[in-house]
């Protein structure tokens, strides 16, 4: 017989900051607003994908900066994307990340990832609202729902 013990856990959300804008976010318009107000307050010299949790009027709940990446990458798989949405108990999500190049351009990659996530969403009964890729200013920001 093993000595080994099964250990019993808890989730638990952590609060580690706060983003002053809860707007319903209703369209892609507002989307990318809310986008682009997040990165410029943040500010990131690499990749970051970013979940907006949002309640059923598709107000934030929450914010979890989801992974961050290398100065053109980003690592996004279903599981780490839906585990935080779970359990703040989201109806739907904001799906955003930054392309440091300044390009808010969708690449390939960037569209692959947001039809896994879209049909993971619609397997769990969590929407995907949207994808927002946000470049700098110049740049400004593209919908992935508007290009794909």
């Amino acid at each position: 017989m093993s000595n080994y013990c099964t250990p019993i856990q808890r989730l638990q959300v952590i609060r580690e900051g706060s983003f002053k804008r809860r707007p319903r976010i209703t369209c892609t318009q507002t989307a990318r607003k809310f986008a682009e107000a997040f990165f410029a307050e943040r500010g990131a010299d690499r990749e970051c994908f970013v979940v907006v949790h949002l309640d059923t009027k598709h107000r934030p709940i929450s914010i979890e900066v989801c992974t961050v990446g290398t100065l053109d990458a980003s690592l996004v798989h279903p599981r780490e994307v839906f585990k935080a949405a779970i359990v703040v108990g989201a109806s739907a999500v904001l799906l955003m990340h930054n392309h440091p190049s300044g390009d808010p351009t969708p690449s390939r990659e960037d569209k692959a990832v947001t039809d896994r996530l879209d049909e993971v969403g619609k397997l769990i009964g969590i929407t995907v609202l949207d994808h927002i890729v946000v470049g700098d200013d110049e740049g400004g920001s593209v919908s992935l729902r508007e290009v794909m």
